[in-house]
C-alpha cells in the first residue's frame, strides 16, 4: 500500500537509497530521550523543507510517517504543534549541509551517527551534517523546547521495481516507529 500525505513538505533532499536489484535487510536504529512521557505530545507538524530529487518517493515517505504518528495518538496541525518532523536523506552519494536550522534550537541538527547522544543538546557542533548513501533520518523535534526527542535511521538498499520499493520503505518507516515509546491505538 503506498502512504500519500495530504501534501508533501519534506526535510531536505529526501530519498531513501540507491537503487537495486538484491536489498539486504534493512538496518533501522531508532535513539530518543527515555526520560521524557511522549504521551504528552498530541500534535505534529512538518519542519521546513526544499526541494526534493524524487517528490512522489518523498510523498510515499511523508505518508508512510504521518500514518505511524497518527496510529500513536498524533494529529497533524497547520499550526503550533508539539512536534516537528524532519527528514533528510540520500540516492546516490553522501550528502552534506549545514547543521543550522531553528527548530533544533541553538545546538543545531546533531549528527547522524548512531553513536551522539541526540538529547545532550551540545553546543559548538560540526557546521556540518552528512546524511550517508542510501540513509532515511526521521527526527521528531519538540516544538516548544526546540530539541530533538526521538530519530530514527534506516539504512539499506532498495529494489528498483516501484512496487518493491514502496513496500520497502513502508516496512522502514513501520520498523522505526515499532520504538516510539507510545503504543499503537
Amino acid at each position: 500500500m503506498v502512504h500519500v500525505a495530504g501534501r508533501a513538505c519534506l526535510g531536505w533532499g529526501l530519498v531513501l537509497a540507491a537503487l537495486s536489484a538484491a536489498a539486504p535487510a534493512q538496518k533501522i536504529d531508532v535513539q530518543y530521550d527515555q526520560s521524557l512521557d511522549y504521551s504528552m505530545f498530541k500534535t505534529f507538524a512538518w519542519g521546513g523543507h526544499d526541494a526534493v530529487a524524487r517528490p512522489v518517493l518523498a510523498i510515499a515517505i511523508a505518508g508512510a510517517i504521518e500514518d505511524e504518528l497518527t496510529k500513536r495518538g498524533l494529529t497533524r496541525v497547520a499550526d503550533h504543534p508539539d512536534l516537528y518532523i524532519k527528514m533528510y536523506g540520500s540516492v546516490d552519494h553522501d550528502m552534506s549541509f549545514s547543521d543550522v536550522d531553528p527548530l533544533y534550537g541553538t545546538a543545531g541538527i546533531p549528527p547522524f551517527e548512531s553513536a551522539y547522544r541526540l538529547w545532550s543538546n551540545m553546543p559548538g557542533g560540526s557546521p556540518a551534517v552528512t546524511v550517508h548513501k542510501g540513509q532515511l533520518v526521521v527526527d521528531l523535534i519538540d516544538a516548544g523546547r526546540k530539541r530533538l526527542v526521538w530519530r530514527g535511521v534506516a539504512k539499506e538498499k532498495l529494489s528498483d521495481q516501484r512496487s518493491k520499493l514502496v513496500d520497502q520503505i513502508n516496512k522502514a518507516v513501520e520498523k522505526m516507529f515499532q520504538q516510539y515509546p507510545v503504543k499503537k491505538q
